[in-house]
């Protein structure tokens, strides 16, 4: 049978009309993932660098999702060959790669994705879903066309060298992270400074200028409208696991009175 190529995130980004608006999925339930998968976003985040997700639950998550509307980034804990080779295997088709902090980095990240003589992919298609074990004859020669590599600008230095890492051939867009910004910036916790949305701003002109889509994780509804206003091509607005926090928080608000004799813990 001939390789049927799903579409990526990048052709998503490339035939939108529209920025795309996604969310994080965190908790490493399939049963949660499905539950994001059907509520009309673009785009979901399966993210395994600040989340409880190996490769067991990324793949069930992968199952859950499969059929829904919408795409599915998932990010992996580090920048790292063989933690690719094996993501790619299960199925993974759109990459973000954190903490890419300079161009050798992002061509390091686009290598692992691969296969030689263009890459360092390790080659297991017979025993890959992404091959369907082998029942896709053609999955070597165009597997680059199933994957897409978005990398992660969140850092003072990745700003510093944003236009070389635009530069790279095979990164297809990029993605501001605020929250480590702002830390690598002296700035921990102020990811609303103006230094910072400077730099996020600065980033996303860039991109613009180098005809690549930028995308950024705002969940604060202004700062995201302002970062659209400013070019940002898809957004990340809000986390399964927040939205239970904060829910689950507003129902004990709701229901159960504060103890007016209660000692605040700080004091």
């Amino acid at each position: 049978m001939p390789l049927r190529v799903e579409d990526t995130f990048r052709d998503a980004l490339a035939a939108a009309d529209r920025p795309l608006a996604g969310m994080w999925v965190c908790s490493g339930s399939p049963l949660v993932a499905e539950i994001c998968a059907g509520a009309g976003l673009d785009w979901l985040l399966i993210d395994a660098e600040h989340s409880p997700n190996g490769l067991e639950s990324i793949l069930a998550q992968l199952q859950a999702v499969h059929g829904y509307p919408g795409y599915v980034m998932v990010r992996p804990p580090v920048n790292d060959t063989v933690i690719f080779k094996q993501y790619l295997d299960l199925g993974v088709q759109n990459l973000l790669v954190p903490m890419v902090n300079s161009a050798a980095e992002a061509e390091a990240a686009v290598a692992a994705t691969r296969y030689p003589p263009q890459g360092v992919r390790g080659v297991g298609s017979s025993l890959a879903r992404a091959a369907r074990w082998n029942r896709v004859p053609d999955y070597l020669v165009r597997a680059s066309e199933t994957v897409s590599v978005t990398v992660q600008i969140e850092s003072a230095a990745s700003v510093a060298a944003v236009d070389e890492i635009l530069a790279v051939e095979g990164v297809d867009a990029i993605f501001l992270g605020p929250a480590d910004l702002a830390a690598s910036m002296g700035l921990l916790g102020q990811q609303e400074h103006p230094t910072v949305r400077a730099a996020v701003e600065h980033c996303i002109a860039a991109a613009v200028a180098a005809g690549k889509p930028a995308g950024v994780n705002a969940f604060a509804p202004a700062t995201a409208r302002a970062y659209l206003d400013a070019g940002a091509a898809f957004i990340l607005v809000g986390a399964d696991v927040a939205i239970l926090a904060r829910g689950s928080e507003a129902l004990a608000a709701e229901y159960i009175a504060p103890a007016v004799s209660e000692t605040p813990a700080s004091y």
